[in-house]
């Protein structure tokens, strides 16, 4: 049975650190927007705020514990601006899934409750962004070099 999950955790641990650490900024992300929208923040600039405190959580922890990265120098400020532009795509999505959901579907849909439903298309957004940010960094940004 341990030589089972041995062989599971050596042939999936990027996948199920990078779902781990998905988790993760994930909470960061709905904390900090439930946190400003709480705040009195519009919706766009809370989800702002809490992009940037996603992002940089998932970095750090990407680079460290997902994919290992070892580039350092000029290749990590390239490996960073790429993960910041490609984080920024898929920011834009985020962005227009928040406000068109919580400030444009919301008060039509779910008044009562409106934290419930903003988090709730919080969580939605999550997913399909995670989806495409574990696509956009393996392929283009902690991509392995050869001999590594």
């Amino acid at each position: 049975m341990m030589e089972r999950v041995k062989s599971c955790w050596k042939r999936y641990r990027e996948q199920i650190a990078y779902l781990f650490f998905g988790g993760v900024t994930t909470l960061v992300n709905m904390a900090a927007l439930e946190l400003f929208a709480r705040l009195g923040c519009p919706t766009w600039l809370a989800n702002a705020i809490a992009w940037v405190a996603a992002v940089l959580t998932a970095y750090f922890t990407n680079r460290r514990w997902v994919f290992a990265s070892r580039a350092r120098g000029r290749d990590a400020i390239r490996e960073f601006g790429a993960f910041i532009g490609c984080r920024a795509g898929t920011g834009v999505l985020d962005e227009v899934i928040m406000v068109v959901g919580v400030d444009v579907l919301g008060p039509a849909l779910f008044q009562p409750v409106p934290w419930l439903w903003r988090q709730g298309v919080k969580l939605f957004a999550n997913v399909l962004v995670i989806l495409l940010n574990y696509v956009f960094s393996k392929r283009f940004i902690f991509r392995k070099k050869d001999g590594q």
